[in-house]
């Protein structure tokens, strides 16, 4: 919980726009009430009987994840540079991280040339 706060601060003082936390199912109910009391937009993502994702932030950059409407694992290469970008990582890495997707890919025979 501690985490979580500390990236609810981080929105709040807009030090970031959209943020992905990971938590235990338990503390699903605690993050949604905490978010509502503080109106702050957010969508999640169940990954199994135990854990979740939630995305908080910025309105319209939770409505794009929304939009993806897949799980992380499934994002296609253009999803997860868009989410990275969003989340605060570096761009430079998000841009090497895009390429070497695409380049394995394409050795896969997975990506039309």
């Amino acid at each position: 919980m501690q985490v979580f706060s500390h990236h609810l601060y981080e929105y709040k003082k807009g030090l970031r726009s959209l943020i992905l936390h990971t938590a235990k199912a338990e503390l699903r109910p605690l993050f949604e009430k905490k978010l509502e009391r503080n109106e702050i937009a957010y969508f999640i993502q169940d990954i199994d009987d135990t854990r979740f994702n939630i995305f908080f932030g910025d309105e319209n950059c939770v409505n794009v994840v929304r939009q993806f409407g897949v799980s992380l694992n499934k994002l296609t290469d253009e999803q997860d540079f868009i989410l990275g970008v969003m989340l605060g990582y570096d761009r430079i890495l998000q841009c090497k991280r895009y390429l070497s997707r695409k380049n394995a890919a394409k050795k896969c025979g997975r990506l039309a040339v």
